[in-house]
C-alpha cells in the first residue's frame, strides 16, 4: 500500500515562508556536497534527522522515496571497496577489500543520504506551485517557472498513461515487467508510444496557450513576508552549513 502524505501539515517547515525554506535547505544540500571527510559524516547525519523531526513526514514515507534511488547508487557503494585504491583491508586472495575504496564508499552513501533526504523533505512539505513561486519571487525567470510547472504536471501525466497502458497490456496477457529478452520489444514499443503521446499533447497545449494569449503579459511576482521564526530557521541552517564547510577546511589543512 502507498504512503501518500499530504503537502500541507502544522510542522515548522510546513509553515515556513517558502523562500527561507529553499533556501536554507538548499544551503545544507550544498554544504553536504562539500563535505570529504568521514568524521564530518556524523554531524550531516544529525543535521538531516533534525530535519526530518522539523517536517513532520511520517518515516515510512521518507524510506519509500528513498527505495528506488538507494537501488541505482547500491551496485557503487558495494563494489567500490574492492575496485578503487591501493592499500589493502583485507585479503581474500580472488578479491581484496581497499581502504581508499571503503572510504569513497562511505562518503557516498552518507553524502547521497543526507542530500536525498533533505530534497524529499524540500519536495515534500509544500506543493510544487508554491516552490515555483517562490522560486520565482526570489528572481526566477517567468518562462523557467512555466516550464518547471508544465514538466512537473506532465510528468505526472506520462505516469498515469504508463499505468494505464501497463493494465491495458496485462489485461491482454502481456506482463511488461517480467524480465527477459522477449520484453525488450514490447517495452520499447511501450516507451516510444509514452513520447509519441506526450509530443502530441505538448503541441495541443502550446497552441492552445497561444490561443489564449500566453506570452503577451507578465504575471506580477507573489508577495511574501518572512516571520521572525522564518529568518531565525534560516539564521541556523546558514550557520549550520557554514560550521561544516570550516569545519571541512580547517580539518583539511
Amino acid at each position: 500500500m502507498s504512503c501518500n502524505v499530504p503537502q500541507s501539515g502544522s510542522s515548522v517547515l510546513h509553515r515556513m515562508d517558502p523562500r527561507c525554506r529553499l533556501a536554507g535547505l538548499f544551503v545544507l544540500i550544498f554544504a553536504y556536497s562539500y563535505v570529504s571527510d568521514l568524521r564530518l559524516l556524523g554531524i550531516m547525519l544529525l543535521l538531516t534527522l533534525m530535519l526530518f523531526f522539523l517536517s513532520g513526514l511520517p518515516a515510512r514515507f521518507i524510506l519509500q522515496k528513498l527505495k528506488l534511488p538507494s537501488i541505482i547508487i547500491l551496485v557503487l557503494v558495494l563494489s567500490l571497496p574492492f575496485v578503487s585504491g591501493q592499500n589493502i583491508l583485507l585479503d581474500l586472495g580472488f578479491i581484496s577489500l581497499k581502504q581508499e575504496g571503503l572510504h569513497a564508499s562511505g562518503l557516498i552513501a552518507a553524502r547521497f543520504l543526507c542530500i536525498i533526504s533533505t530534497v524529499m523533505i524540500v519536495l515534500h512539505t509544500a506543493p510544487l506551485l508554491t516552490h515555483v513561486k517562490a522560486m520565482r519571487a526570489m528572481g526566477l525567470p517567468w518562462i523557467m517557472a512555466d516550464m518547471a510547472l508544465l514538466t512537473g504536471r506532465y510528468l505526472e501525466v506520462l505516469g498515469c498513461d504508463l499505468r494505464r497502458m501497463q493494465t491495458a497490456m496485462r489485461l491482454r496477457g502481456l506482463h511488461v515487467s517480467r524480465p527477459g529478452l522477449y520484453m525488450l520489444r514490447t517495452r520499447a514499443w511501450l516507451c516510444g508510444s509514452l513520447l509519441v503521446r506526450g509530443l502530441e499533447r505538448a503541441d495541443w497545449v502550446y497552441r492552445a496557450m497561444r490561443l489564449r494569449g500566453y506570452g503577451q503579459g507578465r504575471a506580477a511576482n507573489p508577495k511574501y513576508r518572512a516571520t521572525a521564526l522564518d529568518l531565525a530557521v534560516l539564521t541556523a541552517a546558514l550557520l549550520a552549513a557554514g560550521t561544516v564547510i570550516g569545519a571541512e577546511i580547517w580539518l583539511g589543512l
